[in-house]
């Protein structure tokens, strides 16, 4: 592995050039079958890594972007197992198996972007093995209940394969070089779960296509994947009783219930175009956000087109907005309701609506530009490049 060392000693760690053409890079993502928060800090590491390979548990070409679809992608076995496609979590048991079977041989450097496996993967002796890690993995760790309910029939089923993959993500943990966390909240689990340290790079977000324009509208919008965790019947109970125009955007398995629970008020659009999602951020007069996220990049979306966020204050969220407050020194970018219950989402858009003309899309905008995609691929090649250099040196 050789390494290009700065010029000069002032040369500070965002000059070093890897030597791409001696450098091998394999990026280890969990899946890929759509364009979330995850897969765009992918898109980004492609940027970084234009030579790097892929490997994935499951891929579906047409739903990742031309950006990581020109890499070289490698799937698992689950790929090819019955129903993969649209039940791969249903073999949730077998993915320590797949990803720890991949090959990485002759890669020097191996970064995984993890919210479930790919941190687990086995790098070969002397590489730089370095894991992004979006969360530990929810559903096995502190979101149980939220993803598989209270069935006591169901419980004794499961809990087996829960235990098995509780000691496999500890074990697999060691393995890691290097921890980085996309937040606080996710650093602190690190800590918690693996007893390891980790730096906090936070997350890219694309501010030059994010970007206000035309005419503000009466809608209030929920932009997220249409499952437990999000606490979407949260919102849709709160507003069926506000009798204000709720837009959802996004598509999952709780889509049926939700929209059976739904006040005539209630809009679902399914997944949209970056290009409709853009105009649904311009027009909304805040996004609500009242579920608990590890990062949350949605929230700095509808930030950087100008527009602020009602959301729940806890987890990743009290780290990108700037809530209301009296005698705050900064501009605010959004309000805080302090209970995950219909009635403090009732009473913290209210206290918007109160305040509404408080909020600046301007000043909303530029904080948002303090998490764009470029500060994102700097701050992440200099760390990476910091690492090569120590393990060298």
């Amino acid at each position: 592995m050789n390494i290009q060392l700065p010029i000069s000693k002032k040369a500070k760690p965002s000059t070093f050039n890897v030597q791409r053409s001696t450098l091998k890079v394999a990026l280890v993502h969990d899946w890929l079958n759509g364009m979330r928060g995850g897969e765009k800090v992918l898109e980004a590491l492609c940027e970084l890594y234009p030579e790097a390979e892929i490997f994935t548990l499951l891929l579906e070409r047409d739903k990742i972007s031309p950006r990581i679809g020109e890499m070289t992608i490698h799937s698992s076995f689950i790929q090819h197992l019955p129903f993969a496609l649209k039940h791969y979590r249903n073999y949730l048991p077998l993915f320590p198996r797949a990803i720890e079977q991949f090959d990485l041989t002759g890669f020097d450097l191996v970064i995984s972007t993890s919210h479930a496996v790919a941190k687990g993967c086995k790098p070969p002796p002397n590489a730089v093995n370095v894991c992004y890690c979006f969360t530990p993995m929810r559903y096995i760790w502190f979101l149980y209940r939220e993803y598989f309910g209270d069935n006591i029939f169901k419980n004794l089923l499961l809990n087996p394969c829960f235990s098995y993959l509780r000691r496999w993500d500890v074990r697999s943990s060691h393995r890691v070089g290097k921890f980085l966390a996309i937040s606080n909240v996710v650093a602190e689990r690190i800590k918690q779960i693996y007893n390891r340290e980790a730096e906090i790079i936070y997350p890219p977000v694309d501010t030059e296509f994010f970007r206000p324009g035309g005419e503000i509208g009466d809608y209030f919008l929920i932009v997220s994947a249409l499952v437990p965790y999000k606490k979407l019947d949260l919102a849709i109970g709160a507003f069926g009783k506000l009798g204000l125009t709720l837009r959802v955007v996004g598509s999952g398995p709780l889509a049926a219930r939700l929209k059976e629970d739904a006040a005539p008020n209630i809009h679902f659009t399914g997944w949209q175009s970056d290009d409709d999602l853009r105009r649904q951020y311009r027009g909304c007069r805040a996004l609500i956000f009242p579920g608990v996220e590890d990062f949350g990049i949605v929230p700095l979306e509808a930030q950087s087109c100008g527009r602020p966020v009602i959301g729940l204050g806890e987890g990743g969220l009290t780290e990108t907005t700037i809530p209301l407050s009296k005698g705050g020194e900064e501009s605010p970018t959004g309000i805080f309701f302090s209970k995950q219950t219909e009635e403090s989402l009732i009473e913290g858009v209210k206290r918007f609506i109160k305040n509404e003309s408080k909020f600046n899309p301007a000043d909303i905008r530029a904080h948002a530009k303090k998490f764009n995609r470029n500060i994102f691929k700097e701050k992440f090649a200099s760390k990476i490049n910091q690492i090569l250099i120590d393990q060298n040196s």
